[in-house]
């Protein structure tokens, strides 16, 4: 929560959605909660949750000083209840799976490449879910700057 010269206003929320809630989503759930400095709190799921966080995802998050390592896999079922300001699929699976969220004020649609299918070896798989990382970074980074975020 945070004061502004008329009083106390609510900090905003943010869902973001992916298929299995391992790799983008926890990244971007970690990103915005970290950008949003207090002012958004951001919770991530998936449709069909993989059950763990994709252990490259935790690797290149610590290269920004973010830790994931006690990230966990969450359902969509779990927010369906709340309200959110914002929801975010990040993944075209989760788009067609959740197209409409009820509680939702505005629901954006943000598509990035699976981290978890890249090929290669590790030094470029890695390179990879670094890539999307900072993809999803900027992405937030735009969104928050706009007027009125």
């Amino acid at each position: 929560m945070r004061i502004s010269q008329w009083g106390t206003t609510q900090v905003k929320k943010v869902l973001v959605l992916c298929t299995g809630n391992s790799c983008r989503s926890q990244m971007a759930e970690a990103l915005w909660n970290k950008l949003g400095e207090g002012e958004w709190q951001a919770v991530s799921a998936g449709s069909k949750p993989a059950g763990y966080v994709h252990p490259m995802a935790i690797e290149v998050m610590k290269d920004l000083g973010v830790d994931l390592s006690s990230a966990t896999s969450k359902h969509v079922e779990q927010f369906d209840k709340e309200a959110f300001d914002v929801v975010v699929t990040v993944c075209d699976n989760a788009k067609e799976a959740c197209p409409f969220f009820p509680n939702a004020k505005r629901t954006l649609h943000w598509p990035f490449e699976d981290p978890a299918d890249f090929e290669g070896d590790e030094t470029e798989r890695r390179a990879g879910f670094a890539r999307v990382r900072d993809e999803i970074l900027a992405s937030i980074i735009k969104y928050l700057s706009l007027p009125g975020q």
